[in-house]
This record gives C-alpha cells, sequence and structure tokens, in this order.
C-alpha cells in the first residue's frame, strides 16, 4: 500500500513537472502520454495518437516516449510505428529499436527519480506531412515477449523542427 503511494505520488510530481516544462515550448504542436494498465505493454494495446498538422510547407520532428521502471527486464525496447493521415498510411510503418538501459552496464539512461525512467526518442526528423489534416500515428510493442512488465506510459510528441534543423 505504501509503495503504491509513493508511485502515485512520484509520478503525479514527475507529470506536474513535465506539464511545467513543456507549457511554455512554442514549438510543441502536440504531446501525449497514455498510462499502460498494470504498468506493463501487452502486445494487445496498441495506444493510437491523434493530432492535427495545419502547415504542410512546415518541417515537424516527430518523438516516441517511453517511461519505464527500472525492473523492466530488457535493455531495450522494439516499437513498431504507423503513421496514418487524411488520405491513407504516410510512408511504411517504421520499426523503432529505444536503448532504455546500457547494455553492458545495465545502467539506466533517460531522466529518472528512484526507478522510474522517462526517455525521448526522434523517431521521424524534419517529417513533412503531405497536406493539413488529422494524423494518427500507433505504437505497438515489438518484442518477442507478449506482456513487458516495467514498461509504464508510451506516447507521441509532435514539434517544429527548428530553422535551419533540416538534414541534421
Amino acid at each position: 500500500m505504501l509503495r503504491t503511494l509513493h508511485l502515485f505520488l512520484l509520478r503525479a510530481a514527475c507529470f506536474g513537472l513535465l506539464m511545467g516544462l513543456t507549457a511554455c515550448d512554442p514549438n510543441r504542436v502536440f504531446e501525449t502520454n497514455e498510462d499502460l494498465p498494470d504498468y506493463a505493454w501487452s502486445v494487445q494495446n496498441k495506444p493510437a495518437f491523434e493530432f492535427e498538422i495545419t502547415d504542410p510547407n512546415q518541417p515537424y520532428n516527430v518523438y516516441l516516449n517511453v517511461r519505464n521502471a527500472s525492473a523492466y527486464g530488457y535493455y531495450n525496447l522494439y516499437v513498431k510505428a504507423t503513421l496514418t493521415g487524411p488520405a491513407g498510411p504516410v510512408g511504411k510503418p517504421m520499426l523503432h529499436q529505444m536503448i532504455l538501459m546500457d547494455p553492458k552496464t545495465g545502467e539506466p539512461r533517460g531522466d529518472g527519480t528512484g526507478d522510474i525512467f522517462d526517455h525521448q526518442f526522434l523517431a521521424l526528423r524534419d517529417q513533412r506531412f503531405p497536406q493539413a489534416g488529422k494524423y494518427r500515428m500507433v505504437l505497438e510493442q515489438y518484442m518477442r515477449q507478449d506482456v513487458l512488465p516495467g514498461i509504464m506510459a508510451v506516447g507521441v510528441r509532435v514539434e517544429k523542427a527548428a530553422p535551419g534543423e533540416a538534414g541534421k
């Protein structure tokens, strides 16, 4: 019971801090994270994130967010991301390998407090969306295990690419 309360308070504090840091970000177009039931990611759970693009001439960076507990059993996480727009699929589904912990030492990467760590991985750099409208990104865990205990939340962030950033 005390551990559950501690985790709840820690998550609330991290969420408040994250909201405070992103509230003043003029480049952010969209950012949402979805908590996973029982802090585990099942292959059947495919979180979908919908966002609006108003300027198709603007390049955007798209990030995948992951929150994990240090008890997560692997150093990496494979995620398949599928992007669709008003006219259908945008490119092919992408498979991303995310390194959550150092493969040799097991030392956690990302930002964290206690045993919870937040990561943000660049999935699409300088993405140009073909037209204005609503887009949807679906995330699927693509590991060899049906349920991944310790993956607590996943999300998507879309931001305007900084001027002069193209091609980096």
